[in-house]
């Protein structure tokens, strides 16, 4: 029997162990850094909020990225089983057909639309086109879109429509962007995670071990091959070794085991295994949020969702690629302080959550900007418009800062260095002050409150505003790419026995957020691993 190491049961490795362990000849073995919950937390479940974001919760890691040299931010990614998908915001948004065109042609014709489309069908059940040609009625995820009848929701569409941006219904199917409803694995407000779309119902498999609160530290070689990892548990041996713990585990974890660019890994005394380009050009959508007040209650806790609907939009830059939307102004009916700590109250939700965690939280933000943190909370009320960057030209770096794999890796966005990521941001910002000052928001608008004409109206100010307000929306990927780095099947170049599986693999960001294309690599890979 081949025995498979899963190293990460998240948005990818949930999938992929469970697509493998179909097979009777194969031994899964998944290993998990968190814990592997049989009934997930309320905070987890709840896909209104995303609690598990907050810094300091137990089940995420709270990494140190700077978006810019001077602005250094805290970073959140899931840890428990599921990964990420226990704590995003639930956007299922897949991948365009011009993605996969531009992974086929670095990975081979197994990752162009048309190979990729059936998968995407077998992997959704989609509550609303499941009819319609293009889409799944029957697979492990949940697809659904909220209902868009609310007041912001529906001023905001119209808000759009007043621009003369189009209508994009459905917005897994080929075709112009535009604005429209967002699909999401969040149903009744519950949040759906890969663990129980996937796992909860195999976990009796007998060929399905899942060892959970087991940190992966690196892989063991014999020569080029892999034959094992090393884990704060002992070691797990294996014939075939695939990592799938996220964008940011990943090459942390090749270039702790020796596979990375050999200058890099020599100079903080990691032994080279394999001299190949990881974590050199991720990429990744930075985001700004437009903050507004509202003249009347609009918020209502009780609203099923938080992202209901969002405008995608091509810049119209000169210069700019050519794309199916580089821009994305995506509507957040709840303000950022509930979104954190599902409390009205938000400082005192704030300081509960706090109470409960107080050294991890104190962990979870050290080395981050206090002055942006400061203003973050003083909007926390704040109702947003989140602008996004979707196809950046920028590119950042993961490295090494010590060769103990425990260290956290160094993360380098390098957010709008280019002046095309500049100058469309600048585009993405005043439409979304557009989208507020437009007819459809008469008497609902109060004002931006962070946002004045003065700066709007004026490049260099709205540059310096940009760079201090900059977010990320925490899509790495990249870092682990297929071409330089891996073969189109996720196979490591010059090591045998050791593959990539999650959005470390794709040579860029797709177009929009990747978490549907993550589930889709766990089971893309699982195929091409099964020779399906």
């Amino acid at each position: 029997m081949t025995r498979v190491v899963v190293v990460g049961g998240g948005a990818a490795g949930a999938p992929l162990a469970a697509r493998l362990s179909e097979d009777s000849d194969r031994d899964v073995v998944l290993v998990e850094a968190g814990s592997a919950p049989e009934r997930f937390p309320a905070d987890l479940l709840d896909g209104t909020t995303v609690q598990g974001a907050m810094p300091g919760h137990p089940h995420s890691w709270s990494y140190l990225g700077h978006l810019t040299p001077d602005l250094p931010y805290t970073i959140a990614r899931g840890r428990v089983l599921g990964g990420s998908s226990a704590i995003n915001g639930g956007y299922f948004v897949r991948a365009r057909p011009g993605d996969f065109e531009r992974w086929a042609d670095a990975a081979g014709p197994a990752w162009s639309y048309r190979r990729a489309l059936p998968v995407l069908k077998a992997l959704e059940s989609d509550r609303d086109f499941s009819s319609r040609e293009g889409h799944g009625s029957s697979g492990p995820m949940p697809v659904a879109r909220p209902r868009q009848d609310g007041v912001v929701t529906s001023a905001f569409t119209a808000a759009a429509r007043e621009l003369g941006f189009a209508d994009e219904p459905d917005k897994n199917a080929p075709g112009a962007p535009g604005v429209g409803p967002v699909p999401a694995n969040v149903i009744e407000g519950v949040r759906v995670n890969t663990a129980l779309a996937y796992l909860a119902s195999v976990r009796g498999r007998s060929n399905l071990r899942i060892v959970a609160d087991t940190r992966v530290l690196r892989v063991r070689f014999e020569g080029t091959r892999a034959v094992g990892v090393e884990t704060t548990a002992g070691v797990i041996e294996g014939d075939e070794i695939v990592l799938c713990a996220g964008a940011i585990g990943t090459p942390h974890l090749l270039l702790a085991s020796g596979v990375g660019p050999r200058a890099h890994l020599e100079s903080v005394g990691v032994r080279v295994v394999s001299d190949l380009p990881v974590g050199e050009s991720f990429s990744d959508h930075p985001d700004i949020a437009v903050g507004w007040k509202a003249r009347r209650p609009v918020f209502d806790p009780g609203e099923r969702f938080a992202f209901p609907t969002a405008l995608n939009f091509d810049s119209g830059v000169a210069g700019a690629e050519a794309s199916d939307g580089d821009l994305e102004v995506l509507l957040s009916v709840k303000p950022l302080g509930y979104l954190l700590t599902g409390s009205t109250r938000t400082l005192a939700g704030g300081l509960r959550a706090v109470a409960r965690h107080p050294i991890r939280t104190i962990r979870g933000v050290l080395g981050a900007s206090a002055r942006r943190m400061a203003a973050q909370l003083a909007h926390a009320d704040d109702l947003q418009l989140i602008v996004g960057l979707q196809r950046p030209e920028g590119r950042g770096s993961i490295t090494l800062q010590s060769a103990d794999p425990t260290a956290p890796p160094r993360i380098d966005y390098r957010y709008l260095q280019e002046e095309s990521d500049l100058a469309r941001m600048r585009v993405g910002i005043r439409t979304a002050a557009a989208l507020l000052h437009s007819d459809a928001f008469d008497g609902l608008l109060d004002r931006l409150t962070e946002l004045d004409d003065a700066t709007l109206d004026d490049n260099a100010r709205l540059d310096a505003w940009m760079r201090t307000h900059l977010g990320t929306a925490i899509h790495l990927c990249g870092s682990a790419p297929m071409g330089p780095v891996l073969d189109g099947e996720g196979r490591v170049h010059g090591i045998e026995g050791l593959r990539v599986a999650d959005t470390s693999m794709l040579p860029d960001v797709p177009s929009r957020g990747p978490f549907a294309t993550a589930v889709f690599i766990g089971e893309h890979v699982a195929r091409l691993m099964r020779g399906r």
